[in-house]
């Protein structure tokens, strides 16, 4: 009787064991369930996150570059048809109040070319064209960059600079105005005065600070008594400045020129 008793117990120890382990499977089997779908769900996430980035990324830029194309001004010049004369146009002046409206040039050959050729199409004229020399690049960049135009034809090319040696007209035209096939260059006029007829881009080497000062000084005080210097300026000049002067004869006064000197103070792109 005993010995029954005994072997039931041992039927339901071993049963009770089964059961746990079987619960412990069950447990186990839960757990590493719960694991994988975690690491499905999170994995996936990430994954569709890290996708999403460079879109997004896209999307800014795009943001960006129209930002940036809003911020373009419109160019008035058709370079396209004036190039299509003369390749030799490269730029186009603008003063507000005067007469100068003409398109810019430089000789691939003859620094001289220009003083006796008109800019449209390269005939001869007495009256000649607004020139650089090829001491200048044509990309404004130079510390300084002097732009010809002659005076005495009537009110045409650069006569009406003269306008400047007027106190009121000065102080009323501030800016003048250089437009490239792709950029609106502002500059503020510093100063209007009459110097000597000296070669300005061979009396100075302009790639020296020294040298460089020296002509800020000339047109921030010049010594004629013929002159209107702005007091203030929307940039104080600084070694790093990019001037523009234009020059221009004085009737009946053979040893001197009349200039016209502007810093640059904006550069913008165009359409």
């Amino acid at each position: 009787m005993i010995e029954m008793k005994d072997n039931e117990n041992a039927k339901e120890n071993e049963l009770e064991k089964k059961k746990k382990k079987n619960v412990k499977l069950i447990v186990i089997f839960l757990l590493v369930f719960i694991i994988i779908f975690a690491a499905v769900y999170f994995g996936s996430s990430y994954l569709q996150k890290r996708n999403e980035t460079p879109s997004q990324s896209g999307t800014t830029t795009t943001s960006a570059v129209s930002s940036e194309t809003e911020k373009k001004v419109k160019n008035p010049i058709d370079f396209k048809s004036l190039q299509k004369k003369n390749d030799e146009i490269y730029a186009y002046i603008k003063i507000d109040g005067t007469k100068v409206d003409y398109p810019i040039v430089q000789s691939k050959t003859d620094d001289a070319f220009y003083l006796r050729h008109k800019a449209e199409d390269k005939s001869w004229s007495a009256s000649g064209a607004v020139y650089t020399e090829a001491a200048n690049s044509k990309d404004f960049n130079d510390f300084v960059t002097v732009i010809y135009g002659h005076n005495g034809y009537s009110d045409t090319f650069f006569t009406t600079l003269h306008y400047f040696e007027k106190e009121d007209f000065f102080k009323s035209h501030p800016y003048f105005y250089i437009y490239t096939p792709d950029r609106k260059l502002t500059y503020q006029i510093v100063s209007a005065f009459k110097y000597d007829n000296r070669h300005i881009l061979n009396s100075f080497d302009f790639n020296k600070e020294e040298s460089l000062k020296q002509w800020q000084d000339t047109i921030q005080n010049p010594s004629s008594s013929l002159k209107n210097v702005r007091e203030e300026l929307d940039k104080p000049l600084s070694i790093n400045s990019k001037i523009v002067v234009l020059s221009t004869c004085i009737t009946n006064q053979k040893s001197s020129r009349y200039l016209v000197c502007g810093e640059l103070v904006k550069d913008e792109k165009t359409n």
